[in-house]
């Protein structure tokens, strides 16, 4: 991996986590029933395991050894920004219109906006951290030329999100399509929520280079941002009526991935 060229790398990278939901949201094509409730809790406890796992070793971890390294006591960034993320998200939540979907009623501000566009600005949110997560741990390995781990690590947190972001292409477009959307419409809509990961993962990139100073407390706050995601969002989903152990089954089986990954690139 050291031999390919890092700005590949991060192009790749950016560009893998859009084409992966793109071919989810493709399944409106060739799928005709919509999805299970067990497949959706699969999926659901899946990216709750993965941007958990993701959370801890490439962005948590990462942000203390940086601290450490500039001399600060490691856990201060650390918390601060993991703290801020959340607020952010939290933020986010309350000013932008949208609506999960599981539910019946709308969350944020009131508008007059179709309820394809209400689960569209959903998975639009929850994939703001996962995108700026991926571009600051590629900004982070290409500030840092001479530690080959980094760029591994940012690899294979780009396949993890990758990896979850098919079920979630899927996970919108279909439902679109039952709820009387042409197919074509709902494959565009999914296509365009993964869109807002490689966009927030380029400001990842670019703040990651003009802002090495506080590279922990950025890494820590794509954690917490993400951490606020699963918690508010996808864990209670996965978990939605009797017999749910599929959803934690599907969270442990992200959470074992996502470290494969990380251990094995890292």
């Amino acid at each position: 991996m050291t031999s390919i060229n890092p700005y590949l790398l991060t192009t790749f990278g950016l560009l893998f986590i859009f084409l992966t939901t793109t071919l989810g949201a493709a399944c409106v094509f060739f799928v005709k029933k919509d999805l299970s409730v067990n497949f959706k809790r699969i999926f659901l406890g899946f990216a709750a395991g993965v941007m958990t796992a993701a959370s801890i070793w490439s962005l948590l971890l990462p942000a203390m050894e940086q601290a450490e390294e500039m001399g600060n006591i490691p856990w201060i960034p650390a918390t601060i920004g993991f703290i801020l993320g959340g607020l952010f998200l939290l933020l986010i939540d309350r000013i932008i219109p949208h609506i999960h979907m599981n539910s019946k009623d709308p969350e944020g501000p009131p508008t007059s906006f179709k309820r394809q566009t209400l689960l569209y600005l959903a998975v639009a949110i929850h994939n703001i951290p996962e995108g700026l997560a991926v571009g600051l741990a590629f900004g982070l390995a290409l500030k840092n030329p001479g530690d080959p781990g980094l760029m591994a690590v940012a690899v294979g947190l780009a396949l993890g999100i990758g990896l979850q972001n098919f079920p979630e292409g899927a996970a919108i477009s279909l439902p679109m399509k039952e709820e009387g959307s042409t197919k074509r419409r709902a494959f565009m809509y999914g296509m365009a929520s993964g869109a807002v990961e490689p966009l927030f993962g380029l400001i990842g990139v670019v703040l990651a280079a003009v802002l090495t100073p506080i590279m922990p407390w950025a890494l820590a706050f794509a954690a917490g941002a993400m951490i606020f995601v699963v918690v508010e969002e996808l864990i209670p989903e996965a978990r939605l009526g009797e017999h749910s152990h599929m959803g934690t089954f599907g969270f442990m089986a992200g959470f074992i991935i996502m470290m494969i990954l990380d251990v094995a690139f890292g």
